[in-house]
């Protein structure tokens, strides 16, 4: 665990390619909105020194997510309440089980938490540090989302990054697909049905038509086809396809897609 020795404060970075509620009385809510506002604006201030200095880097900036800003809310809880910084404490999930608890879908996690007596030192904490600056600037990740409480005059702060993955249904997934193709000059046959039940073999094909050839293949981005795709619909040999997706399991929150795509 890094440690700053001036300011003795410390800081942990974790990377991946998760309250009780209390009672108080009416003369404590005064103190309980100040410290609120303070987190929320210690938690803005991480948020926009993160996005600043990745413009800088001339990164694009990172997306505030909710579900990511939930689980650190729970995990920053969790440190404040135990006086100690940690990825994990014991019988606490780990970060990508938290992060799916509460709702988040992704490829790459990661994770900054901190203690320090102001927002602005929990920043500059990380960017001194590898690790940490290495997740606040790294350009595969495109979302975030931060909480900070404070307990006895400290912050505590969980800084959660991910890439963000859609969870897709299989009929999104071959719409995106079946998109690229056709933008390369192919056509998109109507046989669905035997080319999702080509996607569940390990080889062979289904249905009674043969395709003249069979690309399966996962992934987490259906931004752009892999290059065996490109390279079989590039070459001139093909006319027509048609795409098919299927189940894939995945570790917990980690998003991939699998598909099929036939070729004739």
């Amino acid at each position: 665990m890094p440690k700053d020795p001036a300011k003795g404060k410390t800081q942990t970075a974790w990377r991946s390619s998760i309250l009780a509620a209390v009672s108080v009385a009416s003369l404590l809510l005064p103190h309980a909105a100040i410290a609120q506002q303070r987190t929320t604006n210690a938690e803005r201030i991480l948020f926009d020194s993160a996005n600043r200095d990745r413009s800088a880097q001339g990164l694009p900036p990172l997306k505030w997510d909710g579900a990511l800003a939930l689980a650190a809310q729970r995990h920053a809880q969790r440190m404040a309440q135990q006086g100690a910084i940690s990825h994990q404490f014991a019988g606490e999930p780990d970060l990508p089980a938290r992060a799916t608890q509460a709702g988040s879908r992704f490829s790459t996690i990661a994770e900054n938490v901190a203690e320090a007596s102001t927002a602005l030192t929990i920043h500059t904490l990380w960017m001194k540090s590898p690790p940490h600056r290495g997740n606040l600037l790294d350009p595969d990740l495109d979302s975030v989302g931060i909480a900070v409480v404070e307990h006895n005059g400290q912050f505590f702060a969980a800084e959660d990054f991910s890439r963000a993955v859609a969870n897709l249904r299989l009929d999104d997934q071959e719409r995106q697909v079946g998109a690229l193709l056709a933008a390369g000059g192919l056509r998109l046959l109507g046989n669905t049905s035997d080319a999702r039940q080509t996607c569940m073999l390990e080889r062979g094909y289904a249905g009674k038509i043969r395709p003249s050839a069979i690309v399966r293949f996962e992934t987490s981005d259906l931004r752009d086809l892999p290059d065996d795709v490109h390279q079989k619909t590039q070459s001139g040999r093909y006319h027509s396809a048609a795409v098919g997706a299927c189940r894939f399991d995945s570790a917990a929150g980690f998003v991939r897609y699998r598909l099929a795509v036939l070729l004739y």
